[in-house]
């Protein structure tokens, strides 16, 4: 089942929450719940955000983390590469919880990473939402306009 798809433009409030969009809000438990036969709403009270390398923030959906993080675990403490990617891993991920509006209280911290003080920009990337300060996903697609076309022709 198809999950998160689209783009969004939404602001933080001054207390730095951000709305979770509907249609994106909507699409939570989807997956969890067509897997195991049920037809009923499942509701995400939390989501895992973390710092990815690129200046945005990552959002997602227990269930889908459940599995990275069973991957990360399996990484050995012994390995010291392996426990250098669980470390910086760990150092860039949160939980936060959806209040009844549908929003998440986005840290100094992470507010700070992504460069965020006021507008974002939310994509629907599938299992994942990708949260963009704006001028810097700009920034980001202007850098690499031309590149699309050999990136999906070397994926697909």
């Amino acid at each position: 089942m198809a999950g998160f798809i689209g783009k969004e433009r939404h602001a933080v409030d001054e207390k730095g929450r951000l709305m979770i969009p509907v249609r994106f809000r909507r699409k939570f438990g989807q997956s969890v719940s067509s897997a195991v036969g049920d037809s009923s709403e499942c509701n995400v009270e939390g989501l895992y955000i973390m710092k990815a390398p690129d200046r945005s923030l990552e959002l997602y959906e227990p269930f889908i983390w459940s599995d990275m993080g069973k991957t990360i675990s399996s990484l050995s403490d012994f390995n010291p590469e392996e426990r250098l990617l669980k470390t910086l891993m760990y150092e860039s991920l949160e939980t936060v919880e959806l209040d009844r509006q549908g929003r998440i209280a986005l840290s100094r911290e992470f507010l700070e990473h992504a460069g965020i003080t006021k507008d974002v920009v939310i994509i629907g990337a599938d299992t994942k939402m990708i949260v963009w300060e704006p001028q810097r996903l700009a920034e980001v697609l202007q850098q690499n306009e031309g590149r699309f076309a050999s990136l999906a022709g070397r994926y697909f």
